[in-house]
C-alpha cells in the first residue's frame, strides 16, 4: 500500500470516484490508499459536492508549504516540549483539524479548537490564537463567538484583564449537556405537533416515534456525562486504587 501524499492522478481518480457517486472505501480500494486517506481529503477539499482535483492538489502545496513556515516559525518562538518535533506537531493539528471539520466545524473553528486542544495550557487570548495561526483577531473572534454557543470553550479574565479562551473537562459536559437539551426542545416541538395532527394520525404516530426515541437518546447522554464526570474527577494513582479495593471488601 503507498504511502507519503496523494498524487495528482490519485486525486484524479478520487474525483471520478464521487463523480460516479462511489463511496470512500471502494475509492480507497481502487488507489489503495486507507479509507481514512480518502475521506480526510475529501473533507478538507470541499466535500463530496465540490471537490476538484486539480484546486485540491494547489491546496495541498499550499498547506505543506504553510506548515513548513509554522514549524519554522514555531522552533524560533518556542522550544519543543520534550519528544515533540515542530513538524510532527504541525501534522497532527492538521490531521485533527479534518476530523472536526467532519463533525460539522467550519474551517477556522476546527483550527482554533485544535490550537486550545494542544496548548498545555489549554488557553489562550484572542491575540495569542491570531499569532499561532496566523490570521486576523477578527476571524478568531468570529470562531471564538461559534464555539462559545455552543459551550466548547468559556472566557475568563487574567490577572492582566484580557480575556483568555479555556478547553477543559468540565466544558465537555457542559457541551454534552446542551446537547442533551437541544433534544429535549425538539422532543416537545414533535409532541406539539401529535396534539395539531391528531393522535390517530400516520403523521402523528411518526411524531410522537421520533419524540419517543430522542427522549430515551437524551436521557441515556445525560446519564452517561453524570457517570463519566464523576470519573473525570475521581482520584488516580495508587491511592485511588487501594481507596477501590477497601471499598470492594
Amino acid at each position: 500500500m503507498p504511502g507519503g501524499r496523494l498524487s495528482q492522478q490519485e486525486r484524479q481518480q478520487i474525483a471520478l470516484g464521487l463523480a460516479d457517486s462511489l463511496p470512500y472505501a471502494e475509492i480507497a480500494r481502487r488507489i489503495e490508499r486507507p479509507t481514512s486517506t480518502v475521506t480526510r481529503e475529501v473533507m478538507r477539499n470541499g466535500g463530496p459536492t465540490a471537490y476538484r482535483a486539480d484546486l485540491a492538489h494547489r491546496a495541498t502545496e499550499r498547506r505543506a508549504h504553510r506548515r513548513r513556515s509554522a514549524a519554522s516559525r514555531t522552533a524560533q518562538q518556542v522550544a519543543p516540549a520534550p519528544g515533540r518535533g515542530a513538524e510532527a506537531l504541525a501534522e497532527y493539528e492538521e490531521a485533527l483539524t479534518t476530523v472536526l471539520m467532519a463533525s460539522g466545524l467550519p474551517r477556522m473553528t476546527a483550527r482554533v479548537l485544535t490550537c486550545l486542544f494542544t496548548t498545555d495550557a489549554g488557553s489562550l487570548t484572542a491575540s495569542g490564537l491570531a499569532q499561532r495561526l496566523q490570521v486576523s483577531p477578527a476571524s478568531v473572534s468570529k470562531a471564538i463567538t461559534f464555539l462559545e454557543g455552543q459551550s466548547l470553550v468559556r472566557r475568563e479574565r487574567d490577572e492582566r484583564r484580557r480575556d483568555r479562551y479555556i478547553v477543559d473537562d468540565e466544558l465537555f459536559y457542559q457541551a454534552t449537556i446542551a446537547s442533551a437539551r437541544a433534544n429535549d426542545q425538539l422532543v416537545a416541538t414533535a409532541r406539539q405537533g401529535v396534539a395539531v395532527l391528531g393522535p390517530d394520525t400516520p403523521a402523528a404516530a411518526r411524531l410522537e416515534n421520533i419524540a419517543r426515541f430522542l427522549d430515551f437518546i437524551s436521557e441515556s447522554i445525560v446519564r452517561a456525562a453524570e457517570q463519566a464526570r464523576e470519573v473525570l474527577h475521581a482520584p488516580t494513582g495508587p491511592r485511588a486504587d487501594t481507596a477501590e479495593k477497601c471499598q470492594g471488601r
